[in-house]
């Protein structure tokens, strides 16, 4: 079954697709700031051992001290 208004496109894709036509680099500038902040080296497994062990716990309530 078709969708009845396969043709329709909404203002802001007819605007995004205008943007990447007349500057191309966008996409590879959002790659590499995607890159950057989030694609991360995996961790093997003794680093993540080391990180399980350094953690401090963390008291229930952390705005009052015990004393």
């Amino acid at each position: 079954m078709q969708p009845k208004f396969s043709s329709y496109e909404s203002d802001h894709t007819l605007f995004i697709k205008a943007l990447k036509a007349s500057n191309p680099a966008i996409e590879e500038g959002q790659r590499a700031g995607r890159a950057l902040l989030w694609d991360k080296a995996p961790i093997t497994l003794p680093e993540q051992q080391r990180v399980a062990e350094s953690r401090v716990k963390q008291q229930a309530y952390v705005y009052q001290n015990k004393v």
